[in-house]
């Protein structure tokens, strides 16, 4: 049986505090990119309803509620005050990371690059497996550059020889010229490779949550079949709306998610309601006291 452990408060304090070493056998987290952008995100209640928009766990229905818009600048003073932020976190990740365990970091162009220098440090260039691209089509169009369609996921391995990587549980892609394969390959699909097609949230998907920099599920449960077995322990300390934990969840894996933001934490607590899930070590006194600031 899995287990969910969700936490608000600072990350690097919780890790410190919560997490033993080597614990951990998959850790994915999608900080924020320092785009320098506002973000926007509108509050999604969810009640059960029979005739509700939403289908969840063992088929129940539920509706959901549009609220209130909120507004927060992803943006640090520098890049150097930016990388300052993550790298104790990169290294808290490093410690609680089992031996045979990876690390999946979630970016953009604008900063990966300065972040896999600095992970090639603490975790070592040797453990460097693969920087993956996730393509996506959707969106406005500049004209004056290549408009950027991508974000950017760097995974380490802590030991590189020895590292959780189920083949067979890879969901295989069509082929683009499926009549120069023959019937058999062309219904069983090709290997992806390291550019991941897929779409991203839309505002009228049923897996929207409101949640401004929400990921597709079907790319973190790429990541979690694909490098998890069933019943490890798997980590995101900054989880947002909570679609890692989803992953896990779906797959029984059990998860440890941490947020300082309210939003994300109301979003992660209706979103896991859906397949039963106690969550476990939740502040509610600070939670309480948080929303009367």
């Amino acid at each position: 049986m899995s287990k969910h452990e969700l936490y608000y408060g600072d990350n690097l304090k919780i890790l410190q505090k919560y997490v033993p070493d080597e614990s951990v056998d998959l850790i994915y987290i999608d900080p924020p990119f320092n785009t320098g952008k506002l973000q926007q995100r509108t509050e999604i209640q969810i009640e059960p309803d029979a005739a509700g928009d939403r289908v969840g766990f063992q088929g129940k229905t539920y509706r959901t509620h549009k609220g209130k818009t909120t507004h927060y600048t992803d943006k640090f003073e520098s890049s150097d005050a930016y990388l300052q932020f993550l790298r104790p976190r990169f290294e808290e990740a490093y410690r609680v990371l089992h031996p045979h365990g990876s690390f999946f970091l979630h970016i953009d162009y604008r900063e990966v690059h300065y972040c896999k220098v600095l992970l090639d440090e603490i975790f070592g260039r040797e453990s460097f497996i693969n920087e993956i691209i996730w393509a996506y089509d959707y969106g406005g169009r500049s004209k004056s550059r290549w408009p950027a369609k991508h974000d950017n996921i760097l995974w380490y391995a802590k030991t590189p020889k020895h590292y959780t990587f189920n083949f067979d549980e890879m969901d295989r892609i069509p082929y683009m010229a499926p009549g120069l394969v023959g019937k058999a390959k062309a219904a069983r699909g090709k290997t992806p490779t390291d550019v991941w097609w897929h779409t991203i949230v839309s505002t009228n998907s049923g897996e929207k949550t409101g949640y401004p920099t929400q990921k597709p599920l079907g790319v973190l449960n790429r990541i979690v079949k694909v490098h998890s077995a069933q019943e490890d322990t798997l980590l995101d300390f900054f989880a947002g709306s909570g679609t890692f934990g989803e992953a896990a969840a779906l797959h029984n894996r059990s998860s440890i998610l941490i947020d300082n933001n309210i939003p994300a934490i109301r979003d992660i607590m209706n979103r896991l309601v859906f397949y039963g899930i106690e969550l476990v070590n939740v502040d509610y006194e600070a939670l309480r006291t948080a929303q009367m600031e």
